[in-house]
């Protein structure tokens, strides 16, 4: 059953089944997360003619959006509308990673229930797209002058927010946040690269990996990239697409590399930038018919959707696929009222989600993560986190990486 025409205008689509916006984002139209971009974009295009844009089929992608609005139908669940309580006992914020939004919210849901029946206790909740990025999150505790108004439960991927000194980081310093996952033990898929806050702050439940994407017809006659020093070397000047607008992995790289490589590593990294563009449209960078990258820098999930056959191959680095965290940060002094919350994310169900859906491997011992443990990662360490002001560092990394780029483009 088709609940829509080809030529519907996108905002017609999403108005009529607002369940269908996180596919949407999650398959290349990041501004339909955006109400404002939303109203102005999507009254003006047709489903038919967006997708001739993005080069993709229409077939595919309109019985992705057929599955929302029958799941919606069958569940009542849309995971897009926040709840809403006044003075709730608990509450809880974050960003979760696009693929599997939908249904970590599904199972959010069905836990919240049963919790708020048997325990009497409210929570609140504000779970949005990764990709409204944490420019959401930060508007969200501006002005806060106390930690006892900051949320129970904080849960996103990167380094940005929950290290600056000036934002979430200055808490953290005055001991208001506590591991309370009650791993452990991380998974073995992370052996080796001490992925646990040896200080007991920070709780991550699973990693977002950036691998590379090989074009083998750009290529030409220089050896495909083993490892991050290839990406830095000079065959790859100006052949590179890197997550600029991916803050979250983009910042994770320029932490690593600069870890690696210093000043210059993130330099050389600037000027291997050829452009910058979304995962969704990385996969099909073969059909452009200029500036094509002969690497894309992307997260692992994205890789599984190119096509067989074609000249697009997934490499995973020789010397590990750089993670980005996904931190859960839970205040110890809410510790008795949240651990049921806490166990929820920490449970096994949410991590085969995070790990099978996403391929998010999750750090919960028991999950099967279903990558090769051969496969190894590249991590900073907490020793490096501890002993840099990590905003400042992205700062400084951004300025080196931007001089590059400038330079390449003779600014």
């Amino acid at each position: 059953m088709n609940y829509f025409e080809e030529n519907d205008k996108l905002y017609s689509i999403v108005d009529r089944y607002p369940e269908t916006i996180p596919v949407f984002i999650n398959n290349g139209f990041p501004q339909m997360d955006d109400e404002a971009q939303r109203e102005k974009f999507a009254k003006t295009i047709s489903l038919k003619h967006a997708l001739m844009l993005k080069q993709t089929d229409l077939q595919s992608f309109s019985a992705l959006l057929n599955e929302a609005i029958k799941r919606k139908a069958e569940s009542g669940i849309d995971g897009i509308n926040t709840e809403k309580v006044s003075d709730p006992d608990i509450s809880l914020t974050g960003l979760l990673p696009c693929p599997v939004r939908i249904p970590l919210l599904e199972q959010f849901s069905r836990f919240a229930e049963g919790f708020e029946k048997d325990s009497g206790l409210q929570i609140a909740h504000e779970l949005k797209a990764a990709s409204m990025g944490l420019d959401w999150v930060e508007k969200n505790i501006s002005g806060l002058s106390s930690h006892e108004n900051l949320p129970d439960i904080f849960i996103s991927a990167g380094f940005d927010l929950f290290f600056d000194r000036k934002k979430i980081g200055r808490y953290k310093e005055q001991g208001v946040f506590s591991d309370l996952s009650g791993y452990e033990k991380y998974n073995e898929l992370f052996d080796g690269i001490d992925l646990k806050d040896p200080r007991g702050h920070y709780s991550i439940i699973s990693a977002v990996p950036a691998v590379f994407l090989v074009n083998t017809n750009e290529l030409g006659d220089t050896p495909a990239p083993k490892s991050w020093k290839d990406i830095l070397s000079p065959e790859f000047e100006n052949r590179v697409s890197i997550p600029i607008g991916d803050f979250d992995l983009f910042n994770a790289i320029l932490i690593n590399i600069h870890r690696n490589y210093g000043d210059d590593g993130v330099f050389r990294l600037g000027k291997s930038l050829l452009e910058s563009m979304h995962p969704s449209q990385m996969v099909k960078s073969s059909t452009k018919k200029a500036n094509r990258p002969a690497v894309t820098i992307m997260p692992f999930f994205f890789t599984k959707t190119v096509k067989e056959g074609g000249p697009m191959k997934a490499v995973w680095p020789e010397d590990g696929a750089i993670l980005s965290p996904i931190f859960m940060l839970t205040k110890a002094a809410s510790a008795e009222k949240i651990q049921p919350v806490v166990d929820f994310f920490a449970s096994k169900e949410v991590g085969e989600t995070l790990a099978h859906n996403g391929l998010f491997p999750s750090t919960r011992e028991d999950v099967d993560n279903r990558i090769d443990l051969s496969n190894t990662f590249m991590w900073p360490g907490w020793d490096y986190i501890y002993s840099n002001d990590i905003a400042e560092l992205i700062g400084h990394c951004e300025e080196v990486f931007n001089s590059a780029v400038e330079s390449a483009a003779g600014v």
